[in-house]
């Protein structure tokens, strides 16, 4: 005869579905025990087949008959906290919002201890750098790097944006659109994280002489492929060698624009006669200091992570090898670092 009063079959059901999906295996357990009482099972039957004591057993009965399946759960691990920070989120949000220095602090970035410092002034608490360290990592709050930004934004953005806009929801294969950028390569390493062992760092030997070499290329909004020419300096020759081989490529095409940043090579004496006598181009200019719209960016900032980022390359050739065949994967949509080639790197 069960020694505990009947469960009904809606709570032996929710108890079964407990049991399949918690990650609290000692609660599975209790549950288990539960059910295994229920169809008649003894306490010694139960506790041998849970490896569990007697006295366990008896425990859960008395917590399930006085709580219910709520009795069974288990109880947070550690000590009880003794700070609830809740109520300051709203202040830590309000001294993130700003920077130190809008308070009179000397300092321009927020550190944990004159955040801590702050707190306890204010409340005229104790609160230690780490507790308030473990409530960062709960809520989300991380050590993130800053992005630059314009105080006062272009007051021709709407205007520049709803051209681009328009110019995108128009292209064709007779109307290509084109995002267009330069990008620097040096010959010396642009240095970055990479896999080691703990407690060494990985070192990256350098030419120590920098060169340095340019690409300028275009990206199809509507195909995703790469057009681009390389020189020794970024002027004006250079995007204009960029603009011809463009020319020969799409030599179809009714109209070709390409949407660019406001670089002073851009906008030349020399481009604007170029301009004059190869009336398809049409140039649209994205607003002032707004990177993040370009986005032939993603392709440049792509290949320093695969190619130029800790390279090992002593030659200034065997780099720009390197990133030759980076554009050749990426305009064939492959994944460029993935792939093999043979360079020498004698």
């Amino acid at each position: 005869m069960p020694i505990i009063a009947p469960i009904p079959r809606n709570e032996r059901r929710q108890m079964k579905k407990f049991i399949h999906r918690t990650r609290d295996k000692d609660y599975a357990r209790r549950l288990t025990a539960l059910l295994m009482l229920h169809e008649g099972s003894t306490v010694s039957h139960v506790s041998r087949t849970l490896h569990c004591s007697r006295s366990s057993v008896n425990r859960w009965i008395n917590w399930f008959t006085l709580s219910g399946l709520e009795g069974l759960k288990s109880l947070p691990a550690g000590r009880p906290a003794v700070w609830h920070l809740s109520p300051l989120f709203t202040l830590l949000s309000f001294l993130l919002q700003h920077s130190p220095q809008d308070f009179g602090y000397l300092r321009s970035r927020w550190s944990l201890e004159l955040i801590t410092n702050i707190i306890n002034t204010l409340l005229n608490v104790s609160l230690s750098k780490s507790t308030l360290y473990r409530y960062f990592c709960r809520k989300g709050i991380v050590w993130r790097r800053a992005a630059p930004t314009l105080k006062k934004s272009d007051p021709e953005y709407d205007e520049k944006m709803a051209t681009i806009t328009k110019a995108l929801s128009n292209m064709s294969e007779q109307n290509p659109v084109f995002y267009e950028d330069e990008v620097d390569i040096d010959l010396n390493p642009k240095i970055g994280a990479d896999w080691c062992f703990k407690g060494q760092q990985k070192r990256v030997v350098t030419p120590g002489k920098n060169q340095k070499h340019y690409l300028a290329g275009c990206l199809n909004a509507q195909t995703g492929k790469v057009t681009y020419v390389s020189g020794v300096r970024k002027n004006s020759d250079l995007f204009i060698t960029l603009l011809e081989e463009m020319n020969v490529q799409y030599r179809h095409a009714e109209s070709i624009t390409v949407i660019l940043d406001n670089y002073g090579i851009h906008k030349s004496r020399k481009v604007r006669a170029w301009l004059k006598q190869n009336a398809k181009f049409n140039l649209l200019f994205l607003p002032v200091y707004s990177p993040w719209l370009n986005k032939i960016e993603r392709l440049w900032q792509s290949l320093h992570e695969t190619v130029t980022r800790n390279h090992c390359c002593q030659y200034m050739w065997q780099l720009l090898q390197y990133v030759e065949e980076f554009m050749k994967a990426f305009s064939l949509q492959q994944q460029p670092g993935m792939k093999k080639i043979s360079v020498s790197l004698l």
